[in-house]
């Protein structure tokens, strides 16, 4: 087998993470390292494993031990996860979660003390896997048979692979914001929080549109976002690493429109791009190009300012410069009418 072969796989204020976190590595990255794998360790043995964190490894039937010089037959993604073939029909299952990362090193490189999880030994060179965070969440499964391997599928719809009607379907499954669909794992393959600002900016939709309210036309330009901005990030990606490997995976990326552009000009129009803090977690949108000029209200903040929350981004500037000049703005016509407004649900 060869890359992406499983049936089921497809080849600060800036924002509210904390600094050890540079976002979840998505389909892009994965792909990438998913590729890098596969040329340097298909059709080699897997020397052996060195454990270096308890907890990252989560099963152990086979044991590491099982697993020592059986050959790699394929690497593949499954969502977010990396999965590496051996011999025998056994996977190595890894899971970066937030700040997971894979480094490629000389054969025998030491794990790192502080962030360091594991190490994977190769005749001309060790994977380093490391996590920089103390959560812990990054996870090593050691799988046998496929059966086992089909327990991981979380079942998100491939994007690529989707017909325009498949994928209207899967939109209209569930009734939720567009956002939180294009993230979940059961809907959407290997989409999340970075690439799905970068789809729906490209889609000129409000991350917070329902599901359930768009038209046929826009599930059909969200699909087509999809397809075309990881396509897009692959690609670049693809560039920058060339016959190396991907050593400085990140979400917040400088040609990006505006995911981590929060307070920067939208490369369309111009606007301050803005963003919705919430858990642990944020939307970054472009109020012209994806909201019809209004902002959309931070759930923590609207409820503190109730009626004084600025609906448009010229109240937001008036607001700014009243303040600037010691003088607090009044409140907007706050008529429970007026607070209402014709067309509050964004689109």
């Amino acid at each position: 087998m060869t890359t992406g072969s499983l049936p089921f796989a497809t080849h600060n204020t800036r924002g509210v993470a904390p600094q050890y976190s540079r976002g979840v590595p998505e389909l892009p990255d994965v792909a990438i390292y998913v590729e890098r794998l596969a040329a340097l360790t298909v059709g080699k043995p897997l020397e052996g494993m060195r454990i270096a964190s308890p907890f990252v490894l989560r099963t152990v039937s086979p044991s590491p031990r099982e697993l020592a010089g059986a050959v790699v037959e394929s690497v593949a993604r499954l969502g977010k996860r990396i999965v590496i073939g051996v011999t025998g029909e056994r996977f190595v299952v890894i899971h970066l979660m937030i700040a997971g990362r894979l480094r490629w090193k000389a054969r025998g490189e030491k794990v790192p003390g502080k962030v360091g999880l594991a190490a994977f030994d190769f005749p001309d060179g060790t994977l380093i896997f490391t996590e920089a965070s103390p959560k812990k969440r990054a996870s090593l499964h050691l799988v046998a048979g496929r059966a086992g391997l089909a327990e991981f599928d979380r079942g998100g719809q491939d994007v690529f692979a989707a017909t325009p009607a498949e994928f209207a379907e899967r939109v209209r499954s569930e009734r939720h914001t567009i956002k939180r669909s294009l993230t979940d794992p059961t809907l959407f393959d290997g989409i999340g929080n970075a690439y799905s600002d970068e789809i729906l900016h490209a889609a000129r939709l409000s991350p917070f549109r329902m599901t359930s309210s768009l038209t046929d036309d826009e599930i059909e330009l969200l699909r087509r976002a999809c397809i075309d901005v990881l396509t897009l990030w692959t690609q670049r990606t693809r560039a920058e690493v060339g016959d190396g490997f991907p050593d400085k995976v990140t979400a917040f990326r400088p040609e990006m429109a505006v995911h981590g552009k929060y307070g920067q000009a939208c490369p369309v129009c111009g606007t301050k791009v803005q963003r919705i803090v919430y858990a642990d977690n944020e939307a970054n949108y472009c109020p012209t190009c994806q909201t019809e000029g209004r902002l959309l209200a931070d759930r923590s903040l609207s409820r503190l300012l109730k009626e004084d929350w600025p609906r448009t981004l010229e109240e937001l500037e008036d607001r700014k410069a009243q303040r600037a000049g010691g003088k607090v703005a009044p409140a907007a016509n706050t008529t429970p009418k007026a607070r209402l407004g014709k067309n509050r649900t964004p689109k």
